[in-house]
């Protein structure tokens, strides 16, 4: 039995609240269960110095963790002086995973960073961020369609993430702190819409796993990202 009672293929509880900043161009709080992270999406007349010229656009992300977001207070990273390595790898890992959907000819030069801040951690707090940032983004591309600043389709389809594990001996989807923390092997995976291949973190934290299990791992994985997917198409309709 899992710690939260869930059957081996049940997602947690999930829940999109759109428009939540006044000021941002797109926005949404994203719950998974006690996992609950704010995403913004802002659009910046600025790219990096690279691409200035060539005509396109980017998608950049950050990430951060709220001091009380766990069960101890963390220190704010900006008080340390520099960001952690979790950190820097998973906004390097938001910002692919949106900029997989998005057509940045289309986009133009300009830049659309997403801001996502952990407000409370209970394990999946990359996998929440990304598929809110979808959210996040989508909502600030209608705000620029809305003004005449891009066309349609510079979204070209979903993206969701979901992690799936091996817990006491069983393949389970969306794991929570208590189920992670003790996992035999965990691992996120992030697909778009249609059901294409993203990125897969995948760890054996005690001993390795076979072939079997890691087919098992993901097909939870798409069964959580078709629901997950279904459910920001309701949100955004």
């Amino acid at each position: 039995m899992r710690p939260s009672k869930r059957k081996n293929d049940e997602l947690r509880r999930v829940s999109f609240e759109r428009a939540v900043s006044m000021h941002a161009e797109g926005s949404c709080l994203i719950k998974f269960g006690h996992t609950h992270v704010l995403c913004t999406a802002s659009l910046e007349e600025r790219l990096p110095p690279w691409l200035k010229g060539r005509g396109k656009g980017w998608v950049t992300a950050e990430y951060g963790m709220l001091p009380r977001a766990t069960n101890e207070r963390t220190r704010r990273e900006a008080s340390q002086g520099k960001q952690s390595g979790r950190t820097q790898e998973i906004q390097r890992l938001i910002g692919r995973s949106l900029r997989a959907v998005v057509d940045l000819d289309k986009l133009g030069e300009r830049q659309i960073s997403l801001d996502c801040d952990v407000i409370q951690a209970d394990g999946g707090t990359r996998t929440a961020a990304i598929t809110g940032s979808w959210i996040a983004l989508h909502d600030c591309l209608a705000w620029m369609q809305a003004r005449e600043m891009v066309k349609a389709g510079v979204l070209r389809d979903n993206i969701a993430a979901v992690s799936a594990g091996i817990y006491a001996g069983e393949a389970v989807l969306d794991l929570d702190y208590a189920e992670d923390s003790d996992a035999d092997a965990d691992a996120n995976f992030v697909m778009t819409g249609q059901g294409g291949i993203v990125e897969i973190q995948g760890t054996a934290e005690k001993a390795p796993f076979s072939q079997e299990k890691f087919d098992e791992l993901i097909r939870l994985a798409r069964k959580g990202i078709g629901e997950l997917v279904s459910l920001q198409k309701l949100t955004v309709a």
